[in-house]
């Protein structure tokens, strides 16, 4: 059976996309701890037209985050298919890895947005809201699984009324949230 091509937004004002998205949801990944929450993207745009990427995510109260960049993956496209870089480990970051973040879904205020990529691995629901209404949060599903997601594997990520200050966390130095998310654990 022929996999349906995948719909991506058109003409994405970055500018507009730009600030702090909550996930909602996403597809359980090894690039993200099994038992993360409050995780969160800040998305600033670079002199150059790039985007300064920052995943946050806490652990047994401490903050994991990784930093990397965002670029339209073909400069002449009006598609939103962007392509992520981060360096890793976070602790060390020494190796590239590049991802695709294709843009399949965002209202016209900016408000939430479904995000995916080709190989349909990967999905997050994002809200820039803590939490996102039940209605939105289906439509946004229906959409996923007409894409061809298999939407059975969204798993809701827990976020607190009141989000955890970045500055006032103790961080994950060692980068061990990263090392067993890689391990499976």
């Amino acid at each position: 059976m022929a996999t349906k091509v995948m719909e991506v937004v058109k003409n994405l004002d970055l500018k507009r996309y730009m600030g702090r998205w909550y996930e909602i949801a996403s597809f359980p990944s090894r690039f993200q701890p099994k038992d993360g929450v409050d995780t969160r993207a800040t998305y600033t745009l670079n002199s150059d037209g790039t985007v300064h990427v920052l995943n946050e995510t806490w652990c047994n109260g401490k903050r994991g985050f990784i930093e990397g960049t965002a670029y339209k993956a073909d400069p002449n496209s009006d598609e939103a298919k962007l392509k992520v870089r981060f360096y890793v480990p976070p602790f060390l970051p020494i190796i590239p890895v590049t991802g695709d973040y294709w843009v399949l879904y965002i209202d016209e205020d900016y408000q939430y947005a479904l995000i995916g990529q080709p190989s349909r691995r990967y999905l997050w629901i994002l809200s820039r809201q803590t939490r996102l209404d039940d209605e939105i949060y289906n439509q946004l599903v229906e959409k996923a699984k007409e894409e061809g997601y298999d939407v059975s594997k969204l798993h809701k990520t827990p976020q607190s009324d009141s989000p955890p200050d970045s500055e006032d966390s103790p961080k994950d130095t060692k980068g061990i949230w990263w090392i067993k998310s890689i391990l499976g654990k």
